[in-house]
């Protein structure tokens, strides 16, 4: 099957309020086509999240984007949001992906990312997952070889049907990224700090994806 033209997939930055960002990713969103929105939480209580999630959500809808709350299956349904991302398996909660499943399929996204290895790569895609996000930072802000993470963006958009996330640490990943056959480019914090706005850096990664895209067809 030929490969379409990848969407972006944006992160915010880990949030206190949605106040903070409101502005900003209105002017992303204005401009260029966004599958998707990642929101990150600084904070750790219910509420405060609803907060965030609430003033932000309208936000990505009007455009068409949906909006994903990272980390809580059970805040992201009382948000309103339109789904979950869940980071891989750690500590004490052994299957948070399996408790998100369960809650929120088949009405809502569920997503994964921070997949330590092939084999845990693939029993989560066995699951009914809707994406795999490879190559994001580490919570501890450790960043993973960008060859490790266009191999394994390589190896899954070759033998998976679950559509997979590539992570950008800058625009000059952007490319590789979708000769590597990536459905989705994420994007984070080169977007949001970019000298002339985030609209901007948006519109700067969307040119890349449309060169790189109609060279490798």
């Amino acid at each position: 099957m030929a490969q379409t033209i990848p969407s972006l997939y944006l992160i915010t930055p880990p949030l206190e309020q949605a106040s903070s960002l409101a502005q900003s990713l209105e002017a992303a969103l204005d401009a260029g086509v966004i599958a998707c929105v990642l929101v990150r939480c600084a904070v750790h209580d219910e509420g405060s999240a609803k907060k965030i999630i609430r003033t932000l959500a309208p936000l990505a809808v009007e455009r068409g984007a949906a909006i994903l709350l990272e980390g809580e299956a059970q805040w992201a349904l009382r948000s309103g949001a339109d789904g979950v991302h869940i980071n891989s398996a750690t500590g004490d909660r052994p299957a948070p992906l399996d408790e998100a499943i369960a809650k929120m399929k088949p009405d809502y996204i569920v997503g994964v990312g921070r997949v330590k290895t092939r084999d845990e790569a693939m029993s989560f895609g066995e699951k009914e997952i809707d994406y795999l996000l490879i190559g994001e930072p580490e919570a501890d802000g450790f960043v993973p070889d960008f060859a490790r993470t266009l191999e394994r963006v390589s190896w899954w958009a070759d033998i998976f049907n679950v559509p997979v996330v590539g992570f950008a640490q800058s625009g000059d990943e952007i490319a590789a990224l979708v000769r590597a056959g990536a459905d989705f480019i994420a994007l984070s914090d080169f977007v949001w700090n970019d000298p002339e706005g985030p609209d901007a850096g948006v519109r700067k990664a969307m040119a890349v994806i449309e060169h790189a895209y109609a060279k490798s067809s």
